[in-house]
């Protein structure tokens, strides 16, 4: 059975870049992950397997990243509790209405 051309350099960057736990990632990191995942996709480069291994992280780094914009929503919600009310403008100083 012959190898096809490439299939050992992208074995190595796909195996980079999964070794690594999503919780051990920030969102930036995960966010272009999955970015660079999607790409790779997209090209059509991807043998069946690695497709697989592909759609299976990149759903991984998809709920990771979900789940840190919904933690940081709560954050802001939590902070903005007794920020936000209704805006009304004052008065320009020396108006005379």
């Amino acid at each position: 059975m012959r190898a096809l051309p490439g299939a050992g350099k992208r074995m190595a960057e796909s195996t980079s870049s999964t070794s690594t736990p999503v919780e051990g990632l920030t969102f930036e990191q995960a966010l272009e992950q999955l970015d660079q995942l999607v790409r790779r996709m997209e090209s059509g480069d991807l043998g069946l397997d690695e497709s697989i291994a592909a759609y299976r992280r990149g759903a991984e780094l998809a709920r990771f990243c979900q789940g840190r914009l919904a933690d940081a929503e709560r954050q802001i919600q939590l902070l903005d509790e007794d920020v936000l009310r209704n805006f009304t403008p004052a008065e320009p100083s020396g108006s005379t209405t």
